[in-house]
């Protein structure tokens, strides 16, 4: 990055990893909730939640189209749509007039940002460009999301997954394999496998939790986790997908975090899914498994 990049960042800057090809413009810095025990992304204090101003935002959407030609923008930080629906339509017309080739708009989503904007003003955010969002919804059941300090529900994420669908913007929607532990494993998977199977998200994706800096802060508010070894990992895998009713969703649990990479749709490849994982429970010296050094946790 040179000084004469037209975008001020304040690193670190996150994106999902589908977002490699886009422009990545900060409208927030941080994130409005930074409280979930098993996230590290947003802890540092520079990173502190703070809605950026707009004069500067727009100024730096100019800079950009006189620089480069931009076909994908992402909306930083944590939780772009805590911004007004007002704010972020103005950024939105921004990018239609300066950035005339865009194709498409994301951003992350907290459902809880959703709460108090109509399925009215979401349509108009996605008529302005907004075409997808990203929802690390992690789990489907309270008991869960309570213990990791999530500040939501299953009735929180099903209203905004609900809603975006509704109103026409897709939804890339994040569970992560092992959140509960081995106490709350089963239930985890059962009720994430509800909650997708309701909202019938366009894409689905799993993660496995990671604790790089070490889980201090995670185990304060759920001292009996215990972490769930390869095979476990499998079997609460295993256990999610077999409940799933999806039509048409773009599956992939091939993160860095995931032992056994899976990519399809569900349902279509649903029964190979559950046919890779059992033979990967059985017999994983046949399967092309990632070793822990090899993902980098």
């Amino acid at each position: 990055m040179t000084h004469s990049f037209p975008i001020d960042y304040i690193e670190p800057v996150f994106r999902p990893p589908s977002e490699a090809q886009s422009l990545i413009l900060p409208v927030t810095n941080g994130c409005s909730w930074n409280k979930c025990t098993f996230c590290e992304m947003y802890t540092a204090p520079q990173k502190k939640f703070s809605v950026r101003d707009e004069k500067q935002v727009l100024t730096e959407i100019q800079r950009v189209s006189e620089q480069m030609i931009v076909q994908r923008v992402f909306l930083a930080d944590g939780d772009a749509l805590a911004l007004s629906t007002r704010r972020l339509l103005t950024i939105l017309h921004a990018i239609q007039e300066y950035l005339p080739t865009v194709r498409r708009v994301t951003s992350y989503c907290l459902p809880s940002n959703l709460k108090n904007k109509s399925i009215s003003e979401l349509q108009e955010l996605a008529d302005a460009g907004l075409k997808m969002v990203y929802v690390g919804a992690e789990s489907g059941d309270d008991e869960v999301l309570r213990k990791v300090n999530k500040g939501e529900t299953y009735a929180s994420t099903l209203s905004a997954l609900s809603k975006l669908g509704e109103a026409g913007i897709k939804r890339s929607v994040m569970i992560l394999n092992g959140l509960g532990g081995r106490s709350l494993s089963a239930q985890h998977a059962d009720q994430s496998a509800a909650l997708m199977n309701e909202t019938q998200p366009e894409f689905l994706s799993t993660l496995v939790v990671s604790f790089p800096q070490g889980n201090t802060r995670f185990k304060k508010s759920f001292p009996e986790f215990e972490s769930l070894q390869q095979q476990e990992l499998f079997i609460e895998l295993q256990r999610f997908i077999g409940q799933l009713q999806l039509k048409n969703t773009v599956f992939r649990s091939d993160h860095a975090s995931n032992y056994l990479p899976l990519k399809g749709t569900l349902g279509a490849d649903k029964q190979r899914f559950l046919a890779q994982l059992q033979q990967a429970i059985e017999q994983p010296d046949t399967m092309p498994l990632r070793e822990e050094w090899q993902r980098g946790l």
